[in-house]
């Protein structure tokens, strides 16, 4: 049985389109880029922003430091709550935590808005722990986020096999073998096709429910 389950947030818990769609064109807007369709930017939904602006912005490292300011900017005002938590998500948490399960989440998101979108929506109540990135761009590789939430649980070595990390994109994927975690990937959030497949997820679940199905089980 996986006892210990860390969970990232978009794409996972909650839907962030909306919001991370609309703060990456008003940053790139900054930079005279043109208005693009908003599924064109779904890429950037859970990678660390900075990468994203270089990897699909066309930015340089100084320029992407940058638009992550000025994504920040609008983030703060409007685009924090531009979000919506996955129908089922609420019962996956209560009937985990109620099943003996220890939930926290890992996200590469800065923890203080994790927190506060969290908390929006009353989901804090389910996690031991909530674990993000800092401000200062430090912790936003997945594997660091994990390993920070292993010593936020006291989880020790002989922890491992008991744990299992739960995301939609490469980078949760790759994280948890870097700590020699498993891994199960969502299909219901914003990962390219294959690309669960390829980073090598242990499991893949395609909805809410299964999801909850596997990890009851699992």
């Amino acid at each position: 049985m996986h006892r210990y389950l860390l969970f990232d947030l978009d794409g996972t818990l909650t839907d962030p389109a909306e919001g991370i769609t609309k703060c990456v064109q008003y940053a790139l807007s900054y930079f005279g880029q043109a208005e693009r369709r908003p599924e064109e930017l779904y890429c950037y939904i859970g990678p660390p922003l900075p990468e994203s602006f270089e990897t699909y912005g066309g930015l340089s490292r100084e320029e992407a430091l940058l638009a992550v300011e000025k994504y920040r900017e609008r983030f703060r005002e409007k685009g924090m709550f531009e979000n919506k938590v996955y129908p089922g998500v609420e019962k996956l948490l209560w009937t985990l935590r109620d099943a003996g399960r220890v939930l926290a989440v890992a996200t590469s998101k800065p923890e203080v808005f994790a927190k506060e979108i969290l908390g929006h929506f009353g989901l804090s109540e389910y996690f031991q722990e909530i674990v993000g990135s800092e401000l200062d761009g430090t912790r936003m590789d997945k594997a660091e986020v994990i390993r920070e939430a292993f010593a936020r649980l006291t989880l020790e070595e002989a922890d491992k096999p008991l744990t299992a990390m739960i995301g939609d994109r490469k980078h949760d994927i790759v994280g948890a073998k870097k700590n020699g975690i498993a891994s199960v990937g969502v299909a219901f959030g914003y990962a390219e096709e294959g690309e669960l497949e390829e980073a090598g997820a242990d499991r893949i679940v395609a909805s809410v429910s299964a999801l909850r199905k596997l990890l009851l089980a699992w």
